[in-house]
């Protein structure tokens, strides 16, 4: 039985999402957290969650999905508690761990529900979207958003980084703005970018693509508040960027700014289409 999980989280405390040996995580606590509820597999194994993105230390979720496998053993202590039978299974296990993780966690389930035939929490992603908040001089410093909010002492140009932004989007090859990783593509599909203020004139990046290298978002503001400070020109970003190197012009900002918001799947009958055709294009890509 596939259960998609959808998932929130407050970065600050966790050393990325991927589990890690003697480290906390956030698949860690929350596998470790349906494990209490469903037991091992018949192989003894603990479930094990598949993610759409995995996320680096600092970084916040609101929109983070995942799927995990539960064979039939396990799957009955989902479907009946204390002989009562539940009437919503799937979405009974999500107040079930949020159960078991206690009062105020700083990752939860927010929802989980039987998955769609062909699903797949990562292949079967179309686009991830990702919110970057960044608090220049303007806006000032309020301690209140420590965690989820980056801050300069600078007043920054917000119409100079949006027009910046622009120039970044469409089918490109984004080693400049990767941490490279061996015989992995850096060839990503940006489809919108954009900066604005907030009520509190906090700056907001939007940033969404079809995937993400490593530290790929964070590269892509660090590179827009240069060009708000007036140390790069709005078209030096398209240049850098075709120039296929990584290069000190800008910074990569702190993970604290970060959040992962939504991420796109197609409609239900192209799940499994989706997921083959993005497995073949990884395999070719290593």
């Amino acid at each position: 039985m596939r259960i998609r999980l959808d998932i929130a989280y407050d970065g600050t405390h966790f050393r990325g999402w991927a589990r890690q040996t003697g480290l906390r995580t956030v698949q860690g606590t929350l596998e470790a957290a349906l494990a209490r509820i469903v037991g091992p597999d018949e192989g003894g194994s603990d479930p094990q969650f598949v993610v759409a993105g995995r996320t680096d230390a600092g970084v916040h979720a609101t929109g983070q999905v995942a799927h995990v496998d539960l064979d039939e053993r396990q799957w009955s202590r989902v479907v009946t508690r204390d002989g009562t039978r539940a009437a919503d299974p799937a979405a009974s296990l999500a107040r079930r761990i949020r159960g078991v993780l206690g009062r105020y966690p700083d990752a939860t389930v927010t929802r989980a529900s039987l998955a769609p035939d062909g699903f797949d929490a990562r292949f079967s992603a179309v686009w991830r979207r990702y919110r970057y908040r960044l608090a220049d001089g303007r806006a000032g410093y309020d301690p209140l958003l420590r965690h989820d909010t980056t801050h300069q002492t600078a007043s920054l140009d917000a119409e100079a980084m949006d027009e910046a932004a622009q120039t970044l989007i469409g089918l490109h090859d984004f080693a400049a703005y990767c941490k490279a990783r061996e015989e992995a593509t850096t060839i990503r599909t940006l489809l919108d970018y954009r900066w604005t203020r907030d009520a509190a004139g906090v700056l907001v990046a939007e940033v969404k693509a079809d995937a993400f290298c490593h530290s790929m978002v964070r590269a892509l503001v660090g590179a827009c508040a240069a060009v708000g400070e007036g140390r790069l020109a709005v078209e030096d970003l398209a240049r850098l960027r075709d120039e296929l190197t990584r290069t000190s012009a800008f910074k990569v900002l702190p993970a604290r700014g970060l959040t992962l918001t939504e991420v796109g799947y197609p409609a239900d009958a192209l799940l499994a289409a989706r997921a083959e055709q993005t497995r073949n294009r990884r395999d070719l890509d290593g």
